[in-house]
């Protein structure tokens, strides 16, 4: 027997457990107002309409394709599984200063802090790209499954903020989101290979839900794409399943994405027994943010 309450890939048969950590963190205070807190407790996500200035928005999105640039033909810059298509960049706020600013302020780790309950540190930042009839899927997946398993994160206290630095529509593969599986683990079937980032990155087998776990969690609560325009942010829960589809639309939908993780929720070894992954997908080093 194990003392992990999230123990996963070690079975033959995928499993449903019970949440054993608070989805609000006692003591947190920031820009969310009551009814915003209870809203993502309820459901696991949060989103918020223009809470980027698009300013803001502009420039970062300049300093994605120049980083992209910039990095091409390092482990930073991942490309689509079947092609040389960009599809993550990886470790953006060590990079560029336009994203440590917009990391460290009050409307994205204040929101991160507030729910966590602690001051909160950059565990991982990436851009994720959908190209124009040209960007591919992400499966189904928890966030905290593989950073458990893979990274050593030891409890579910971390949050994501999906910037949409375009605007998000139906057609151009956006966010899905499992209303309310944040409260229920999915332990997931399968061995993890060696270097397993190096193809999940591109496109995740292992780690991945079942899809009669997937039914068991959208049964009563159904799948919600949350649509808006550039400076939308959208705060998850490091459980919550989430996904999306290919764009097929002739306008590419390009995201920023930062995973804050509580300072008192440091990385320890991988609880699958691996080495952890490299720095620039999950950083060890932890440096509290100081709010701007």
């Amino acid at each position: 027997m194990t003392d992990d309450p999230y123990q996963s890939r070690v079975g033959q048969q995928w499993e449903a457990a019970d949440r054993v950590d608070p989805v609000i963190w006692p003591g947190g205070h920031g820009p969310l107002s009551e009814d915003q807190l209870a809203s993502f407790a309820r459901d696991g996500f949060l989103v918020l309409p223009g809470w980027v200035e698009r300013t803001a928005v502009r420039c970062a999105l300049d300093e994605a394709a120049r980083i992209a640039h910039d990095r091409a033909g390092t482990e930073e810059v991942v490309a689509e599984p079947d092609s040389d298509v960009v599809r993550s960049l990886f470790r953006v706020h060590r990079s560029s200063a336009v994203a440590a600013a917009l990391a460290r302020s009050e409307r994205l780790a204040g929101v991160a802090s507030q729910i966590l309950g602690s001051d909160v540190y950059v565990h991982q930042s990436r851009v994720n790209y959908k190209p124009a009839l040209d960007g591919r899927e992400f499966f189904w997946h928890s966030d905290f499954e593989t950073w458990h398993v893979e990274d050593g994160m030891p409890r579910m206290r971390a949050v994501s903020a999906s910037i949409c630095l375009t605007e998000s529509t139906e057609f151009n593969g956006p966010l899905m989101l499992v209303p309310r599986s944040h409260r229920t683990f999915i332990r997931c079937v399968g061995e993890t290979p060696p270097e397993h980032y190096k193809q999940s990155l591109r496109r995740q087998q292992v780690g991945v839900p079942s899809a009669d776990a997937l039914a068991h969690l959208v049964d009563g609560a159904g799948i919600v794409a949350p649509k808006g325009p550039a400076g939308t942010v959208v705060f998850f829960d490091c459980n919550t399943m989430h996904g999306s589809t290919g764009n097929l639309s002739p306008s590419p939908r390009t995201n920023l994405f930062f995973v804050f993780n509580s300072v008192e929720n440091r990385l320890v070894d991988p609880f699958g027994g691996m080495p952890p992954r490299p720095e620039h997908i999950a950083t060890r080093e932890v440096q509290p943010l100081r709010l701007a």
